[in-house]
């Protein structure tokens, strides 16, 4: 997938694009057969953003192929504006695979970013694939803690807006901030986020993608 000519250099330019791009962003379930599954995760080094894409049979959650891409960081490291400085090694990687995913898992935020545009919706909206936002930490919103039980989750609220939930993939381990990226809901957001998640705390895609960006 191809970056847009004129990508954002500033903070005014970047708010403009987020603001523009988060409109576009879907909440319906638009899913057909979820037959292969991709995780991207970028990682830093050298002034470099290094991206790595993993891509999964589903349900069995096999590995098929993997790739990678390295760019320059075309933004300045902003919070809430990262979008900037990952998503073209990311979208590189991506587009290195061996085939296109129906469902991509990326390391980052959904809708649950102050203007309404994570790493999985800018993902998605660029490439137009059903994208979820698995993070590991919170960036925005309140919850409660959920259930210390494999698959509870709780609400996480952006003012009075439903953004995401609180997931615990593995009972006892610290929970996941699951938000819907672009093309899904969050109920389906959660339930594919669990199918494609192991004995371990990041679903099997991510898992895997993480470990071969910090190699790069």
């Amino acid at each position: 997938m191809p970056l847009p000519l004129h990508w954002p250099r500033d903070l005014t330019q970047a708010r403009e694009e987020q603001s523009r791009l988060a409109r576009r962003v879907s909440l319906a379930d638009r899913r057909g057969p979820v037959r292969v599954v991709a995780g991207v995760d970028v990682h830093y080094r050298g002034g470099k953003a290094r991206a790595a894409a993993t891509l999964l049979s589903f349900p069995g959650l096999e590995l098929l192929s993997t790739a990678t891409a390295v760019r320059e960081a075309p933004f300045p490291y902003i919070s809430g504006y990262l979008n900037f400085r990952e998503a073209p090694a990311a979208l590189a990687a991506l587009e290195a695979l061996s085939q296109k995913p129906h469902l991509l898992l990326a390391d980052g935020q959904g809708i649950a970013h102050p203007r309404g545009l994570g790493l999985a919706c800018h993902l998605g909206v660029l490439s137009g694939l059903m994208t979820i936002g698995v993070a590991k930490s919170r960036l925005v919103g309140r919850y409660k803690e959920p259930c210390q039980e494999r698959g509870e989750w709780s609400p996480l609220f952006l003012q009075d807006r439903l953004v995401g939930a609180v997931l615990r993939t593995r009972a006892g381990v610290k929970p996941l901030f699951v938000s819907p990226g672009h093309r899904v809901s969050l109920p389906t957001a959660i339930e594919l986020t669990m199918a494609c998640t192991g004995r371990f705390r990041q679903p099997e895609p991510l898992r895997a993608a993480h470990r071969l960006a910090a190699s790069l």
